[in-house]
């Protein structure tokens, strides 16, 4: 059985729109996932490089929990 760590960031597989990037960062911060998400969909408009970078990176980067 695998322990997870309350306060590491992840991937929420669990509730996931695109790839739970933004759940799972909503999780760590212990806020409901639409501030996140509607916080990358502005910051997408604003800088679409960056915040796209800054995504894939995360997709690629945090382990996806399940539970």
């Amino acid at each position: 059985m695998t322990r997870y760590n309350q306060s590491a960031l992840f991937r929420d597989g669990a509730n996931p729109m695109i790839s739970g990037v933004c759940s799972g960062l909503a999780k760590y911060l212990k806020i409901n996932p639409l501030w996140t998400r509607t916080g990358a969909v502005v910051g997408f408009l604003m800088a679409p490089v960056a915040v796209a970078l800054a995504y894939v990176l995360a997709v690629l980067l945090l382990r996806k929990r399940l539970v």
